[in-house]
């Protein structure tokens, strides 16, 4: 589903963010990146969403070379991509209805099946009966669960997330993490970036460790 072959990832400063990267990461599977602040963690999906290129390797995602993705070709490659950041980037001045049905509305959908798939998400992550609130009016943990329903609603192969719960406490952190595992166990790949090896060894997933743009561990499927 992911891989990444030798990649490595220099600015134009002449940081290298990633050296020589190879790992693979099956269909369907649950995996954790993780390392110290400036490992390459965001590089790395980065490079698998084509917001960055490498400047050596190769990088497949679903059988497809990255390589070979036009600029005019980027946004259908995301549109089988979610993406989950760690400060939500909701838009504040949009009900909880509309920050989930962007995504759909910028891909075209009509209004029937928009309702229908963000009802549906909302369900998903236990927030239906809060569709017509603020974001402002939220917890940060349901802010989360708006980004993460947002993430899912275009139903995507795969799931990154960026620090998730890196602002949440540990209860709210497990809430969330039990969501990423419950989209996986319908058939979402997950990758998920992450400081909190306290409750990522918990949940006994692949940890792909990185350290100073470098493979630690993690390399097998």
């Amino acid at each position: 589903m992911i891989s990444f072959d030798r990649v490595s990832k220099r600015y134009d400063e002449g940081h290298d963010a990633l050296r020589e990267i190879s790992i693979e990461i099956a269909q369907d599977e649950l995996v954790f990146l993780t390392g110290h602040s400036g490992a390459g963690k965001s590089t790395l999906l980065r490079l698998i969403m084509l917001m960055d290129r490498p400047s050596r390797g190769q990088v497949v995602v679903n059988g497809q070379n990255l390589a070979g993705v036009r600029p005019r070709n980027i946004a259908q490659h995301r549109r089988n991509i979610g993406v989950v950041f760690q400060n939500h980037q909701l838009l504040f001045d949009r009900t909880v209805f509309d920050n989930v049905a962007l995504p759909l509305i910028i891909a075209g959908y009509d209004t029937r099946e928009v309702g229908r798939r963000v009802r549906a998400a909302l369900d998903k992550v236990g927030l239906l009966n809060r569709e017509r609130a603020m974001p402002i009016a939220l917890s940060g943990g349901e802010q989360q669960r708006v980004g993460i329903a947002r993430a899912v609603v275009g139903k995507p192969k795969i799931l990154l997330a960026d620090e998730p719960t890196g602002n949440l406490d540990p209860t709210l952190s497990a809430e969330i993490m039990n969501l990423f595992e419950a989209f996986n166990q319908v058939g979402v790949t997950v990758l998920i970036a992450s400081h909190d090896l306290v409750l990522i060894s918990r949940l006994r997933h692949r940890i792909i460790t990185l350290s100073q743009g470098c493979l630690v561990s993690g390399r097998a499927q």
